[in-house]
């Protein structure tokens, strides 16, 4: 739907371009609402729904229905108008974001599993990707820079050097909700399938800096992968970033070399890349191949203005900055999803509950809680929240909401971390690159 503008000779604008500049206006305009949703406005708004609104006399005033907002083709690559798939063997359709460099989201419903699969792992590149290794055994790493034994390790030093580990991390894109920003940031327009939780083997990264001795004078690193830079130039890196030697010193910070029992997949990283979990996951460097360690904050591509920095302060939503008075965007900000029901999901009449289910995490932080609302935030009920199978895993979450009737109906879920942080109602904090968006989300279900 939209809404024209014949006479000052304005492009007719969408009607999700309406809600963004003025929410109460366009209710007015769209459906003739002025104030609680009834009579001919709710008849309007139910037809264009296709479904009667239970639950429409709490609906709050402004607010866009999730199937119009977010039409259900946009969670279904290669739907009718809805995103272009990325396809790769042994993957299921990914939603795809940019070929230049490959960037796909997972269908949040596809993220219904406890460990997350090769097949519904996201992708994320920063450059070209390099040509696969013949003999990964022969693969080095470079540990050099502030350190008394630099060290040159390949592969089979890491297995046979240093102890072993397995652990479900989380890793989560930077961007991840960035979608939700208004006005529109740069970079990917993510939904919330940039995360992923999968199991994975390797060394801890504390232990092979100990090997090489920490000088006193270390406080940061910085790392290198073999992914060439877009442009094809030899002396530019596609990402390089680093973080404080506190989190490369974490117990679950890794030098990986296996993911879900196998080799590293080639898109993932193969054959060893970091795992830095729980912070942005431009952090946990692809196709590794040097850590510098370092005196200072680390100066590479993809570091200092506005790149993977949120402001300290909020700025007006928009506007331009060079992050001079913004910080290192490191623990990522509690977010949950929904696996159990696909936006958009058309269920049989006479259903009167849902099953819910999916996952919440919080950074280096816990998922204390999780609600899940389906009257537009007028009450919410509690779900289960599990533990983590181990730190810096995400946490799966279930319970069961009624439905008193046939109809539109919108499941609204938010989490809470650990130290009482919920997600908000709108994406807070805007800045120019959209990093830590975290609104509660809403997912369409109509049932009969």
């Amino acid at each position: 739907m939209a809404k024209s503008n014949e006479s000052s000779g304005k492009p007719d604008r969408s009607l999700q371009e309406l809600y963004r500049d003025d929410p109460e206006r366009a209710d007015a305009l769209a459906w003739g609402r002025r104030g609680a949703l009834k009579g001919s406005a709710l008849a309007a708004m139910g037809a264009a729904l296709g479904a009667a609104i239970p639950f429409a006399a709490t609906m709050p005033e402004g607010t866009l229905p999730a199937l119009l907002a977010r039409p259900a083709a946009a969670q279904t690559p290669g739907a009718p108008s809805g995103p272009a798939p990325f396809r790769m063997e042994g993957k299921n359709d990914l939603i795809l974001l940019g070929d230049r460099p490959l960037v796909a989201e997972t269908p949040e419903h596809q993220l219904d599993e406890p460990v997350t699969s090769f097949r519904n792992f996201f992708i994320r590149n920063n450059g070209q990707i390099p040509e696969p290794v013949t003999d990964p055994n022969a693969w080095s790493i470079a540990i050099d820079g502030e350190v008394n034994t630099p060290l040159n390790l390949k592969l089979g030093d890491l297995r046979t050097r240093f102890p072993v580990v397995t652990m479900q991390l989380q890793m989560e894109c930077g961007g991840n909700g960035r979608s939700a920003f208004v006005p529109e940031t740069r970079g990917n327009q993510w939904g919330n399938g940039a995360i992923s939780n999968a199991e994975w083997t390797g060394v801890r990264l504390r232990d092979v800096l100990n090997a090489a001795g920490l000088k006193s004078s270390a406080i940061y690193t910085g790392h290198f992968g073999a992914d060439p830079h877009l442009s094809g130039a030899t002396d530019r890196q596609a990402i390089n970033r680093g973080m404080r030697i506190e989190k490369a010193m974490d117990e679950d910070t890794l030098i990986a070399f296996a993911m879900n029992g196998a080799p590293i997949p080639h898109i993932h990283g193969a054959p060893v890349r970091l795992v830095t979990p729980g912070w942005p996951a431009s952090f946990s460097q692809k196709w590794l191949t040097r850590i510098w360690i370092r005196d200072k904050m680390h100066d590479g591509a993809g570091m200092g203005g506005t790149s993977y920095r949120v402001p300290v302060k909020p700025i007006v939503p928009g506007s331009n900055n060079n992050g001079a008075d913004f910080r290192e965007l490191e623990s990522m900000p509690v977010r949950s999803i929904l696996s159990s029901h696909a936006h958009g999901a058309r269920l049989p009449s006479g259903t009167r509950s849902l099953d819910l289910r999916g996952a919440a995490w919080a950074g280096d932080l816990t998922a204390r809680a999780v609600h899940a609302s389906v009257d537009f935030g007028a009450s919410w009920t509690e779900m289960q929240v599990a533990p983590p199978a181990n730190r810096h895993a995400w946490q799966r979450w279930q319970g069961r909401v009624a439905l008193p009737a046939d109809g539109y109906f919108e499941v609204w879920y938010r989490a809470t971390d650990s130290e009482g942080r919920m997600q908000p109602h709108a994406a807070a904090n805007w800045n120019p690159q959209g990093y830590s968006a975290n609104p509660i989300s809403r997912a369409a279900i109509l049932v009969g």
